[in-house]
């Protein structure tokens, strides 16, 4: 729950940010010249406003939705957005699936083989980490009662459909800056971790 509320923070943190920098871009663009040249400035500084804002805003835009990597299989897309490491010795691993399979997906193969991640329903319990360098595989974190720390796909991903999901694993050590991300029968993806704020 608390990731949750992490990453719904830094998605204002972002927004706040960008939003900061278009105010000081369109601050700096407003001229600095006497009374007499107000007119001119005033009709020009929309022009540069609009151009320089949305390059700006384009530029960062992607940065938001920026993919790390993106597999498919069994008309599944999976697109990770961000592997982030976070205090606390773990990291936090995002992204979207798109359902395009035809018929409404339930997750159940990504739950993985262990019986006590049944109780997870469909969800993205069963992927893992692998730090090749290393040569380790972690595997998503659990709470006290068995329960992922990640995505539980309620009621499943219909055709056409897109979803977010996250899932939290044991951190790699401090060297390690890729790893490959794997579930279920999707093809694995190679992802680098970023550090957190």
């Amino acid at each position: 729950m608390n990731i949750r509320r992490t990453t719904k923070g830094r998605t204002v943190l972002t927004a706040v940010a960008i939003t900061t920098g278009l105010v000081l871009t369109v601050a700096g663009c407003g001229g600095g010249d006497d009374g007499a040249s107000d007119k001119k400035t005033s009709s020009s500084s929309p022009a540069k406003n609009d151009d320089g804002g949305d390059d700006k805003q384009e530029s960062q835009a992607p940065s938001a939705e920026q993919t790390l990597a993106e597999v498919k299989g069994g008309g599944l897309t999976l697109a990770v957005t961000s592997a982030t490491r976070d205090d606390g010795g773990f990291v936090t691993v995002a992204g979207t699936v798109t359902n395009g399979s035809g018929k409404p997906w339930v997750a159940a193969d990504w739950r993985g083989d262990e019986s006590e991640l049944a109780k997870n329903g469909g969800s993205i319990a069963g992927a893992s980490l692998v730090d090749q360098t290393g040569k380790k595989k972690y595997l998503v974190l659990r709470d006290t009662e068995g329960r992922c720390l990640c995505t539980r796909f309620t009621g499943g991903v219909l055709s056409g459909d897109t979803t977010e999901w996250f899932a939290q694993f044991p951190a790699p050590p401090e060297g390690t800056t890729k790893v490959s991300f794997q579930v279920g029968s999707m093809p694995p993806a190679s992802i680098e971790l970023s550090e957190g704020e």
